[in-house]
């Protein structure tokens, strides 16, 4: 994997302190730091606790790393999300959800057996995310071997180094295999219409499964209902309201041979490998919950991603050999588009944040 070459340099910062991870998306690192500390002196034998923002991407990272290590989940690797707990009494390594760490260190000020947190995909900067790691930063206080370590795509990573403490910052390489980006050649005024047309022109030119990102749920059923009938393909929703079972149906292929057509929302845009993917349709749009100040109320908006957000879903066709793209965007709007998407916290109702404060 693209991450190894980092990997001596990180074990050797975090053995003095904490220490902050930047690699782009498809380099392994979700995967592959917390199995290579492991066996670090300074660990001394605790636990390492690894934050997903996503339920699916904590569930598939520990599964991912268990495979790894020809042993099931809840043996040495384990995972912890809403509603479903796989922990057993030899786990080292626990993945879990940005707000399940919140609840511990509440209950557990000093995270006790626990010798390295890892904030992983921090680039996303949520609500949970941000007070955990203020919470940690606590915990870190009062326990002086107990290492953070902030992993990410390419972010601000000065302004993080600096809060930790001015930690060295690892740079990782990039992907492992090349990806095609190809653009709108006009702007799209029918956002439906223009994706079920590049879904079928990436069906005809690709020869895998298609992943394509939505806004949200109400686009995948009208996207679904256009491609219904297409010849040997398999249409499949995948988003937050999903049981798990549905959403394991979507990132994991059910060995028939049939191409798949992933229709999800960001939920799939980080720490998630899914097999068979060679090609990306992606929407430029994500819909994400806005607080009105005005009101006191919090509403739903539809709005453009950042480009760091349109990077990272292009990856998702490149992890496991080469890719194509499909932006139904120009390349001219997509200089309008903002670099980076700004942190939840300056988004959000901050009243459940003072709450668990």
């Amino acid at each position: 994997m693209p991450i190894e070459p980092s990997l001596a340099p990180l074990a050797a910062a975090l053995a003095k302190g904490h220490a902050v991870l930047s690699a782009p998306t498809g380099s392994g690192k979700t995967t592959r730091v917390p199995l290579a500390l492991l066996d670090a002196p300074w660990l001394a034998g605790q636990r390492i606790l690894m934050l997903e923002p996503r339920r699916p991407a904590a569930r598939m990272a520990a599964g991912r790393m268990a495979q790894m290590l020809n042993e099931p989940v809840g043996e040495r690797v384990g995972h912890q999300v809403r509603f479903e707990r796989r922990i057993g009494p030899r786990t080292r390594i626990q993945v879990l959800t940005e707000g399940i760490l919140t609840r511990r260190l509440q209950s557990d000020p000093e995270l006790t057996g626990c010798g390295l947190l890892i904030f992983d995909e921090f680039h996303e900067r949520g609500l949970n995310a941000d007070l955990g790691l203020a919470l940690a930063l606590d915990a870190a206080a009062l326990r002086p071997d107990l290492r953070i370590l902030v992993m990410s795509a390419p972010l601000d990573t000065a302004a993080v180094a600096h809060l930790l403490g001015d930690v060295p910052v690892i740079e990782g390489t990039g992907r492992s295999h090349p990806v095609e980006i190809r653009y709108a050649e006009h702007s799209t005024a029918n956002v439906i219409d223009a994706l079920t047309k590049t879904v079928r022109t990436a069906l005809r030119e690709c020869d895998g499964d298609v992943l394509v990102f939505l806004p949200g749920a109400a686009e995948i059923g009208r996207i679904a209902a256009r491609l219904d009938g297409v010849d040997a393909v398999d249409l499949l929703p995948l988003h937050g309201g999903l049981s798990l079972p549905e959403q394991d149906r979507a990132l994991r292929p059910d060995g028939s041979g049939r191409r798949r057509v992933i229709l999800a929302t960001d939920i799939a845009e980080t720490s998630l490998t899914i097999e068979g993917i060679v090609a990306v349709v992606d929407s430029g749009l994500t819909r994400k919950p806005r607080f009105q100040p005005g009101s006191g109320l919090t509403r739903l908006v539809t709005e453009p991603i950042s480009r760091a957000a349109a990077e990272q879903r292009a990856g998702r066709a490149g992890r496991l050999g080469p890719g194509t793209c499909y932006r139904i965007w120009t390349r001219a709007e997509e200089q309008r588009y903002p670099a980076h998407r700004p942190a939840e916290i300056l988004q959000a109702d901050l009243a459940p944040l003072a709450l668990q404060l």
